[in-house]
């Protein structure tokens, strides 16, 4: 079977999982249980479709490790928090009481199932743009997977300042929210890392696509491109709407708000001037 279908057919049993799943369960965490997961199996079947095939698979077997790494280190991340011991996304349970249960219903299927599952095959393609452009390693790839470790290493270290904090505030040791460590330069350290990573990824596919004659279009700039893109749009959405609770629970949230940027850590400001 060629590794792009039989991606998508692993992709519709997943999501046919997790859509059937929620409505036994009634819980719609279920895309989340999967979402450090799915990836790195979609990642593998492109690499070892290449390795089968005796195609130059050294790109892909990076590709795969480093995804790997980082799904594991999700994984870690969710399941110590409770993921998978049936507790939900606190977001859901807020959007569920907002609406109706039918329009509820459609929004889980359409945008908490298939979209997000979708999202999860096209943040992968460009290992099916390295697949399709074999080439060996360059130093572009070597650059790239520097920036891949640094960006793990980001999201490790502001997962654990998060979780270090929570634990404070269930001691009763510590209150409101984080503001210190990486959190002093950006809101949600942690997503800008997360994100990172994947743009990261996308640059292998190009890397493979440039090094086989490829040029700006096609190659630095290829379709595969639109993964990363509306992986950011969908972080950008739901934090915004993540920062709409805290606000609401925190008054002292909009002066953070006003001083820290959003994803991209940077210096705090000091004038109270809003940045994002």
């Amino acid at each position: 079977m060629h590794p792009l279908l039989l991606v998508i057919v692993l992709a519709a049993v997943a999501s046919a999982f997790c859509w059937v799943a929620s409505l036994v369960s009634g819980d719609t965490s279920w895309v989340d249980r999967l979402w450090s997961i799915v990836p790195v199996a979609y990642v593998w079947v492109f690499a070892v479709s290449a390795v089968a095939d005796d195609a130059d698979a050294g790109r892909l077997i990076l590709m795969a490790v480093l995804v790997t790494a980082g799904g594991a280190r999700l994984t870690f991340n969710f399941a110590r928090k409770g993921g998978y011991s049936g507790v939900e996304d606190y977001r859901w349970a807020i959007l569920r009481g907002r609406m109706s249960p039918i329009l509820f219903q459609v929004f889980n299927l359409l945008f908490i199932v298939l979209y997000q599952m979708t999202l999860l095959v096209l943040i992968t393609l460009p290992a099916a743009m390295a697949r399709t452009h074999p080439a060996p390693l360059t130093a572009a790839d070597v650059i790239i997977t520097v920036l891949f470790v640094g960006f793990l290493l980001g999201e490790s270290v502001a997962d654990q300042q998060q979780w270090d904090f929570h634990r404070a505030k269930a001691r009763g040791t510590a209150d409101g929210f984080l503001t210190t460590g990486l959190f002093a330069y950006s809101r949600h350290p942690n997503f800008f890392f997360e994100q990172a990573q994947w743009w990261a990824f996308y640059a292998f596919g190009a890397t493979a696509a440039v090094a086989s004659g490829g040029g700006v279009w096609g190659g630095v700039i290829n379709p595969t491109i639109v993964g990363a893109i509306l992986l950011t749009l969908l972080f950008v959405g739901s934090t915004v709407f993540t920062e709409s609770i805290s606000a609401e629970k925190y008054p002292a949230y909009a002066q953070y708000q006003r001083t820290t940027s959003m994803l991209v850590p940077l210096p705090r400001r000091r004038d109270g001037a809003r940045v994002s």
